[in-house]
């Protein structure tokens, strides 16, 4: 493997120097030719961008495309206040970077111009609404809420059957402290009255 050939690399994908070691003995050395042509963007340190194009220059990857790259595969979902506002129990927080709960890696971390703070932490494998909740429940203060007031807003929403119960009771014995657990038991039985 000599003298690498530019490598196909895809729109908008996201690269670890490694990754490129299947066109060149030498990835480190290829990742600064790709950079100094201007196929490849460095994000931190040992990981790139191929940037798409549109027609008002370069768009960056999406953040799922980096946190795959980043977290090398392993599994992730973005949580915080997008998710928790969208709940409709009355959260209107605001975050700067996005949360991601992750397998691997606890900390804040910048790849380009975009932050993130990752947590590694306990989550399902694809996380319904109810998971959502237990979630918000349990960030009451990084999301500017109360914890008794979400959990009477959560009442309500069970009235009207914007939740699985069974789900949200089984969400909850698997990720909820016992705090939390206390408060959504409450809801369901208020939900009942």
């Amino acid at each position: 493997m000599g003298t690498a050939a530019t490598p196909t690399l895809k729109p908008g994908g996201v690269y670890r120097t490694r990754d490129l070691a299947a066109w060149s003995a030498n990835a480190p050395r290829l990742a600064k030719r790709l950079v100094r042509d201007g196929l490849l963007v460095p994000l931190a340190h040992g990981l790139f961008a191929h940037p798409q194009k549109s027609r008002f220059g370069s768009v960056p990857p999406t953040d799922e495309e980096l946190m795959r790259a980043f977290l090398d595969g392993g599994s992730f979902v973005f949580t915080g206040p997008e998710k928790w506002n969208a709940l409709g129990l009355g959260s209107t927080a605001v975050f700067a970077t996005p949360l991601v709960y992750n397998t691997k890696r606890s900390g804040s971390f910048t790849f380009g111009r975009r932050s993130f703070q990752l947590r590694r932490v306990a989550f399902p494998e694809a996380p319904p609404a109810e998971w959502f909740v237990v979630d918000l429940l349990e960030n009451a203060d990084r999301a500017g809420a109360s914890r008794t007031g979400l959990a009477a807003a959560l009442a309500r929403a069970l009235r009207r059957g914007d939740f699985n119960r069974e789900r949200l009771a089984q969400m909850t014995r698997k990720f909820a402290s016992k705090a939390t657990a206390s408060l959504v038991e409450t809801a369901l039985g208020e939900s009942r009255a």
